[in-house]
């Protein structure tokens, strides 16, 4: 009895923290289990790329959804509107707000939009303020798809009359004077207007807004590469004229308005840029008072368009 006594003593001794547990193989498994791949230094939250990472999200800029999110645009303004429908532009909603007075261009608007089965909604002025993203629209608003650009050499095939005459925009990113070199194009007879895909303002409500309706008339092409673009224009017989306040032929005295022409713009803080410029066949200037510096780039366009204009109608 003793040595049982013995043993089963021995066999309770083993069985203290230090001694071997019995069926003891598989209990610390789960510890030495792995946990996967390690994570990224900047998934680390604690690691300094992580928190690089981190302060690089919080000042990045955020896009709204006017910036280009939505698939659509809300124009509004009677007069762009009003020549979007006109246009027949496929529209696929319209609003008015709530107690808008009622003018001719009303009227057409809602006679137009009942015609052709948009749904017309009345809505709050806030509401409309949301939906234009802020624009000025007069208590009217249509909703159209997103723009859809031409291909630049689709401006030389256009079947507007006389010699081409294109208007190009070198990094002018100001929508409002997007849509006013639109005007101006729509008012002397541009066959439309040459944008580059990047650094440039692109054709938003507000710009429908400010051409007043002419974006529904005057075709806006976009190009990869602006330079590119203007070469080709020359390789189809385009002369390629820039606007800059320096040169020392005015804008009165081309010689070559009466041929294809491409009149090229820059933007108003640094004007055209080196290679656009070194494109250019030649180089013209709008004589100004000293006491100014420079001129609006919507109204610099509006100037040289109506000076071709004039100088064409005239023969």
């Amino acid at each position: 009895m003793a040595g049982n006594s013995k043993r089963r003593g021995a066999v309770r001794k083993t069985g203290t923290k230090k001694g071997a547990q019995v069926g003891s193989g598989g209990q610390g498994r789960k510890s030495l289990r792995g946990k996967g791949p390690t994570p990224k230094a900047e998934d680390r939250p604690y690691h300094p790329a992580a928190k690089r990472k981190a302060s690089a999200e919080r000042s990045a800029p955020r896009r709204s959804r006017a910036a280009g999110d939505r698939p659509y645009e809300v124009i509004g303004g009677r007069n762009s509107v009003l020549e979007a429908l006109r246009a027949d532009i496929p529209a696929s909603t319209g609003y008015v707000a709530t107690g808008v007075g009622g003018d001719e261009r009303t009227a057409e608007i809602r006679r137009i939009i009942a015609d052709r089965g948009i749904p017309l909604l009345e809505v709050t002025r806030t509401e409309l303020d949301r939906l234009t993203d802020g624009g000025v629209h007069q208590g009217v608003g249509l909703q159209v798809p997103t723009y859809t650009y031409a291909e630049p050499a689709d401006l030389l095939s256009t079947d507007a009359p006389g010699a081409p005459l294109i208007v190009a925009l070198d990094s002018v990113t100001d929508p409002r004077n997007l849509g006013a070199t639109l005007r101006s194009a729509g008012a002397f007879g541009a066959h439309g207007v040459l944008i580059p895909q990047r650094r440039s303002a692109g054709l938003t409500a507000s710009a429908w807004k400010v051409s007043a309706g002419a974006a529904a008339r005057v075709p806006v092409a976009r190009a990869t590469n602006l330079v590119r673009a203007l070469g080709e224009y020359k390789k189809a017989g385009c002369f390629v004229v820039g606007l800059d306040g320096e040169a020392q032929t005015p804008v009165a005295e081309l010689p070559v308005v009466h041929e294809p022409l491409v009149l090229v713009l820059g933007s108003e803080g640094k004007g055209l840029g080196r290679l656009v410029r070194e494109t250019c066949d030649a180089l013209v200037s709008i004589p100004i008072s000293a006491s100014m510096e420079s001129l609006n780039a919507g109204t610099a366009i509006g100037i040289a368009l109506y000076e071709v204009a004039r100088q064409r109608a005239e023969g």
